[in-house]
């Protein structure tokens, strides 16, 4: 019994410091705002929701390229190359994509707004109207992201329309092969942990709610019970009504688990 009291005297603590901790509850404060946002957006229409994704979007990578250009920006002037007189085309090309990656923060931040935003916007409209996210749709985000990414940085010189069509191609294909590492790694973890919650993990993860994996788990739902979740369901193995809803709301919008559950 003393052990049990002395446990609890040292546990209790701990579990208030992690409570005050401010890093912590501004994480959970972020995921809260995000989750709000999701279930906002879910009951949107498309243009709205692409444009508040695209807006998001580019905000974030504004402020990546921001930091990045202020990196870029203390590097001797030496280690960025520079055009001479007469030089090949294919090279001059060469060296101002170098010039483009190395701008100061107010360009980077305009270069990364642009390639992130059309990214996340494409990849919304795609996901919306297809009902799902697959190799595909991620390459087509990834090649106008590149594409808008070489018009705006001013690489390619006065003909643009090559050097935006080889960059987004170049974007599009690399995108693909993370996209398949990342699906074959995905899948090897699936088989080593559970093979029935295959569909069901990849679409928490896209939806930002993986932590709620232990749930379906917990209620022994799965890829079969998918069709069939209904929001008591997912309250009994409490879920909060914010994911339930942006839950729900992908089932219906996935045309598999849609036809499944009509039958």
């Amino acid at each position: 019994m003393g052990g049990g009291k002395q446990e609890l005297m040292v546990t209790e603590p701990i579990k208030s410091l992690i409570q005050q901790n401010p890093i912590v509850q501004i994480q959970s404060k972020f995921k809260e705002m995000e989750i709000h946002l999701k279930t906002w957006l879910s009951k949107q229409s498309l243009p709205v929701e692409a444009a508040v994704v695209t807006a998001g979007g580019a905000a974030q990578g504004a402020l990546i390229g921001a930091l990045m250009g202020t990196f870029s920006q203390d590097l001797p002037s030496s280690m960025v190359p520079q055009p001479a007189p007469g030089l090949d085309p294919k090279a001059m090309a060469t060296i101002q994509q170098a010039q483009a990656l190395s701008g100061g923060p107010l360009v980077q931040a305009r270069n990364f707004a642009v390639m992130t935003g059309v990214n996340v916007g494409i990849s919304c409209v795609l996901r919306r109207v297809k009902g799902k996210e697959d190799v595909w749709s991620s390459m087509i985000a990834a090649f106008g992201s590149g594409s808008m990414f070489a018009l705006v940085s001013g690489m390619g010189g006065p003909n643009q329309l090559p050097n935006m069509i080889s960059s987004g191609i170049f974007f599009a294909l690399a995108q693909g092969g993370i996209y398949k590492l990342g699906e074959k790694f995905s899948k090897s973890q699936v088989q080593e942990d559970d093979p029935f919650y295959a569909k069901t993990r990849s679409m928490l993860i896209r939806l930002g709610l993986e932590s709620y994996e232990k749930n379906f788990k917990k209620g022994l739902l799965n890829d079969r019970t998918l069709p069939l979740l209904t929001d008591s369901a997912l309250k009994d193995v409490n879920i909060p009504p914010g994911p339930r809803l942006i839950i729900l709301d992908q089932i219906e919008r996935d045309p598999e688990l849609k036809e499944r559950r009509r039958s």
